[in-house]
């Protein structure tokens, strides 16, 4: 074969491959997903994308997915809880020491959050802590500087956090009730911002609850926590009950120290009330295992 076949074979390829490409391109054109379907992924990537540091598409906040965000923040707790679980299976699996593994259990929900959650924990404290009225509070929650308060608090809240994961026993029953807390709390995290009166007409708590179809978002939130909790109370017993009596005692405290202190909630109160509510849960199951293992 001469020069000039080589040079026309060659031609020909290209034609094919660029009618092959054309034709792929048309079709991918046709192939669409339901509008429900679309909406549906870009509301739980608009869910990832605020409450996590998972990487996830970043679609343009609209009416449509920011109108149940606040239903797909429960989807952020069921990857927490994987990786919790997954981190107490290779724990138990490697024979960790007791502190490498409480480790794990204590940054894992902070590294997959990118500690949104703590930020907001961190400003509440330092507002609390300034005894001042609700103004100078609400300011304080704006301000970017983190005040010695706030220092104090978050190392408390690992201290502790650390030492209540280290004394977690490495079961499927102790784990498991403490997945299902990570989905609760932010079930209830979600009900509240839907529900609850707002401080102020600026903000993300704002922002995701204006957008909201808040009486939907609510029943829908409702039934997840009505779901996730008889999970938790049938699977874990006594622990259960523990760490739902947990749970709803830090809800109303969220409910009384946002209206009393800041005139309703904010972001950084629900940052706040997501910190304290996981944190006791943790050690209302841990007190649970302890009571049974002593009663058995």
């Amino acid at each position: 074969m001469n020069w000039e076949s080589w040079k026309g074979r060659a031609r020909q390829i290209k034609a094919r491959a660029a009618q092959a490409k054309a034709g792929a391109a048309g079709r991918a054109k046709k192939i669409r997903l339901p509008g429900w379907l679309s909406t549906a992924g870009q509301t739980a990537a608009v869910a990832f994308g605020m409450f996590s540091a998972v990487p996830a598409p970043q679609p343009a906040w609209n009416e449509k997915n920011m109108k149940y965000a606040l239903c797909a923040f429960p989807l952020v707790g069921v990857v927490i809880a994987l990786a919790f679980g997954c981190w107490g299976w290779a724990a138990a699996a490697l024979d960790l020491p007791v502190l490498l593994r409480a480790a794990g259990f204590c940054l894992l929900p902070v590294w997959i959050t990118g500690g949104i959650h703590l930020d907001g924990y961190a400003d509440t404290c330092d507002a609390l802590a300034s005894y001042g009225g609700q103004e100078k509070r609400l300011a304080i929650l704006k301000d970017p500087h983190c005040g010695a308060f706030a220092v104090i608090r978050l190392c408390s809240w690992f201290a502790a956090d650390l030492g209540l994961c280290a004394a977690l026993p490495l079961t499927t029953r102790a784990v498991g009730c403490m997945q299902l807390g990570f989905v609760l709390e932010r079930a209830i995290s979600g009900w509240a911002v839907a529900a609850l009166p707002l401080a102020k007409n600026t903000g993300l708590a704002h922002t995701f609850s204006t957008a909201a179809a808040r009486q939907r978002v609510k029943l829908i939130l409702t039934g997840v926590i009505l779901a996730v909790s008889m999970l938790l109370v049938g699977f874990g017993g006594v622990s259960g009950w523990a760490m739902l009596a947990a749970a709803l005692a830090a809800l109303w405290r969220y409910a009384a120290v946002s209206r009393r202190d800041f005139g309703g909630i904010t972001g950084d109160l629900a940052g706040w009330f997501l910190q304290r509510c996981e944190l006791w849960m943790l050690g209302a199951l841990v007190a649970g295992q302890l009571l049974e293992a002593h009663l058995l």
